[in-house]
């Protein structure tokens, strides 16, 4: 990728942003984004669903701290849940799931662990039996982001709540019911911000 395109995936990833307010990606993702043709409108989504990410881990983490997981693990995979699109740009506006797999792929190719590379290929099979807490709130931040409630996941978010703190499970899906709506508040901002920038 020529330099001036790096510079530009870069900026997009790290630049202060007023609304909505964004975290900036963390280096590593923006690291391995610059150094692929990556579409400035995918970085702009990844910034989006990393932070809506980060506010349901800072929400578990005060409100049920009997769960264990790895917060980290959870922010580098929405940081990266959709980066195989860089090989597959098409599924940016349109429908498809070549870029799960391809995203697995690409991460590994980049030197991260399998660990970490999984959430590219998970994201979108949240119901698979072999899923833990870390790909489900993955998976829950790429809906939340633009509002999306998607019962049957927000189920299995609630289950893993109850398990962990003992408390009934209507209370945990009346308190993240609370926080998704919370979180669906900005989610207009959000896709303004994603839209603000070119498929290319």
């Amino acid at each position: 990728m020529e330099r001036a395109g790096a510079l530009r995936i870069l900026a997009i990833a790290d630049e202060e942003c007023g609304e909505p307010s964004l975290r900036p990606l963390p280096p590593r993702v923006a690291q391995v984004l610059s150094g692929f043709d990556t579409p400035p409108r995918l970085v702009a989504h990844l910034r989006a669903v990393h932070e809506v990410a980060a506010q349901l881990v800072a929400w578990v983490e005060r409100e049920c701290p009997e769960l264990v997981f790895d917060r980290e693990a959870v922010l580098f995979g929405a940081a990266t849940h959709d980066i195989g699109k860089v090989w597959h740009p098409e599924e940016l506006s349109g429908p498809g799931s070549l870029h799960e797999e391809s995203g697995r792929r690409l991460l590994l190719g980049q030197q991260v662990p399998q660990a970490l590379a999984r959430f590219a290929a998970t994201h979108g099979a949240w119901g698979s039996a072999d899923v833990v807490v870390e790909d489900l709130l993955v998976s829950l931040a790429d809906k939340a982001w633009k509002a999306k409630r998607v019962p049957e996941l927000e189920d299995l978010v609630v289950a893993e709540l109850a398990r962990a703190s003992g408390r009934e499970v209507w209370e945990e899906f009346l308190r993240l019911d609370e926080e998704l709506t919370r979180i669906g508040e900005d989610a207009g901002a959000r896709l303004a911000y994603q839209a603000s920038y070119p498929v290319r």
